[in-house]
């Protein structure tokens, strides 16, 4: 009986090993990737010796009176394409500048100056820090959505003179308890499990996250879908997502939040079950003079779900035409 029951587990680790083997997903050369993923008016900088992807859009003038530039965040696991939408409708009045964050879209890993595999909140507010430098831009109104919006607020908290505005997005900052979290995260924090997810996605796993924030399932299309699933194979991403998950600490700084002086609009999905409306509450308490908006229907990426009913907020917020 010992015998058989070796047998039975060297044949079902031999056939574990043979499924491994042919759903093996191997990373992407980041030149691979640029033909279909930074058609123009994608650009990219050097930033400290990291090269990073980002869009300009927008005039540029730099007199007196000159409201300062959008500079916009995406989430974890994202890219700048998350704020076409929003992009597009203010570039013929605003400048707008989104990126790819290191680790995520076609930026890659940290590299260069950077504290390799640190991707810890500080660190990226002070990418973000010296992004503004490469740019020549003293002063921005940053947007940000989840890791994006802890990535504004610490910038603002670290420098407020360089931020005059803040627009955070279904943002992560006070503790909070999820009502569900995209099966991709938590493998990454398993051990074991987060390096086989190093060479190992299934796009029907990309596809789970994504109707899993968003606040209507249906919306999410095959094309984002496509999209979400080969940037994640940029090499280097799956790598550095998982090294992101297993560094954030929950609440982490969030008392800084209370120091935060400029003018913020904060608006939240009514359906985000990641990072649920009542955080946007907190986030209300400990702003000074902050507004929240909360917007019926939507889940945690309100800007992709929905771009024209999620920016209108926004535009009032800055004081533009609907």
């Amino acid at each position: 009986m010992g015998m058989w029951v070796q047998r039975a587990v060297g044949l079902l680790l031999i056939l574990s090993m043979v499924a491994l083997a042919l759903m093996r997903t191997p990373d992407v050369p980041a030149e691979g990737l640029v033909a279909r993923w930074a058609p123009a008016p994608s650009d990219f900088i050097d930033v400290k010796g990291q090269t990073v992807h980002l869009r300009d859009e927008g005039p540029r003038h730099d007199g007196a009176g000159t409201p300062p530039p959008l500079l916009l965040i995406h989430g974890t696991a994202s890219s700048l394409h998350t704020w076409e939408g929003w992009a597009k409708a203010l570039r013929g009045q605003r400048r707008v500048i989104s990126f790819d964050l290191p680790g995520f879209g076609l930026t890659g890993p940290f590299e260069g100056a950077y504290e390799p595999d640190n991707y810890h909140g500080d660190t990226y507010a002070r990418f973000v820090l010296d992004l503004m430098q490469a740019l020549k831009i003293k002063r921005a109104l940053i947007v940000g959505n989840s890791l994006g919006g802890e990535v504004a607020w610490r910038t603002a908290a670290m420098a407020p003179e360089r931020v005059a505005g803040l627009v955070l997005v279904d943002a992560v900052g006070p503790r909070f308890t999820p009502q569900a979290v995209p099966v991709a995260f938590q493998l990454a924090r398993v051990p074991l499990l987060n390096k086989l997810g190093e060479v190992v996605l299934s796009r029907a796993l990309v596809a789970e996250g994504l109707r899993s924030v968003y606040g209507d399932p249906s919306r999410v299309s095959e094309a984002l879908i496509d999209r979400h699933f080969q940037l994640a194979l940029r090499e280097g991403n799956r790598r550095a997502l998982g090294l992101r998950v297993r560094q954030m600490v929950n609440g982490e700084h969030e008392e800084r939040l209370n120091t935060l002086k400029q003018p913020t609009l904060l608006i939240w999905g009514e359906r985000d079950r990641l990072v649920p409306p009542s955080v946007g509450e907190d986030f209300a308490r400990r702003i000074a003079g902050s507004q929240l908006v909360v917007l019926p229907g939507l889940g945690h990426v309100p800007q992709e779900e929905d771009p024209a009913g999620s920016l209108v907020p926004v535009k009032a917020f800055l004081g533009l035409p609907h």
